[in-house]
């Protein structure tokens, strides 16, 4: 059999196993080729008529593993092979993150624009940074910048700072433990930028396998979703630079947050290459508003109070 022919035989055992696809593949075939690439060593660089030579039976029995790894276990691809690529660099991932999937590479390959200045831009925070991959790709785009990585998960940090080496940028990104804002004390930032767990809890449950090999404090966030983006809300304006923003995504929540805050001048960010669910907000915005949002946060348990 050929490469080619692993990948087709890959999509059909996988769609026959009836798998859900949302962790950088969002199909079958995609899946596939991911896997059987990854078994071969085979770049995506190199021509496709390497698809087309035949693969050895050590290599085919290698690759057929993997395949059935992948049905069998429910996990994604990306926690199979260790890697996963965000905004077209490579990350170490682990079950100890998400796998990175958010439509915030766009906006970051971008640099931003037209909100931001890259000449002006000289600190970054990724708050509830997972694998890091967010942060670290804000490094690249804005390479004056120091950039914070923060999560309130150690071992999420582990990874993230496992990424921060695999891309040399220890001079310039850290990773710091803290609970949204509770460990960054007085720091302030030209770009707060987030993807923070925003599944309700009572949709958890109904998520496909899949989801189930994440670590569900980087899903989980509420009856509604929002316990985690209120907060950010709530003390962004405090750690912004004047002039700066904050961007973060909240996926399918929109809607209860355009609700909730019916008079916050939102701005819903539009991807050419698919995604929704992300909003920006100039720091004079949150705080022309920062008694609504204070009064909102109130409403949250008491230990999610600070």
């Amino acid at each position: 059999m050929t490469a080619r022919e692993l990948i087709s035989h890959g999509a059909a055992l996988f769609e026959q196993a009836g798998l859900g696809f949302h962790h950088g593949t969002d199909n079958a075939l995609d899946e596939a080729a991911l896997l059987v690439l990854h078994a071969l060593g085979i770049g995506y660089d190199q021509p496709d008529s390497v698809l087309d030579r035949p693969v050895s039976p050590a290599d085919r029995q290698r690759v057929e593993a993997l395949l059935e790894r992948r049905v069998a276990t429910r996990k994604p691809a990306a926690y199979l092979t260790g890697e996963a690529w965000f905004a077209g660099l490579p990350f170490h991932v682990d079950e100890r993150v998400l796998v990175p999937r958010s439509p915030l590479a766009e906006l970051i390959e971008a640099a931003f624009a037209p909100w931001a200045d890259p000449a002006r831009v000289g600190a970054v925070l990724d708050l509830c940074t997972g694998s890091g991959c967010i942060g670290i790709a804000c490094a690249y785009a804005f390479p004056g910048a120091q950039v914070v990585l923060s999560d309130v998960s150690g071992d999420a940090l582990d990874v993230a700072r496992r990424n921060i080496a695999l891309h040399k940028l220890d001079a310039r990104v850290e990773a710091v433990a803290s609970d949204v804002f509770s460990g960054l004390a007085h720091r302030q930032f030209d770009i707060i930028v987030s993807n923070p767990p925003y599944v309700p809890h009572d949709e958890l449950a109904a998520l496909d396998p899949e989801f189930g090999h994440e670590p569900a404090l980087g899903l989980a966030a509420g009856a509604d979703g929002l316990d985690i983006v209120l907060r950010i809300l709530r003390d962004a304006a405090r750690h912004l630079h004047p002039g700066g923003i904050l961007v973060v995504e909240v996926g399918h929540t929109e809607q209860a947050l355009v609700e909730l805050f019916p008079g916050l001048p939102f701005v819903w960010l539009e991807f050419e290459r698919g995604g929704e669910g992300v909003f920006l907000l100039e720091r004079e915005q949150l705080v022309a508003h920062q008694t609504q949002l204070d009064a909102a946060a109130g409403r949250l348990a008491p230990d999610l109070q600070e």
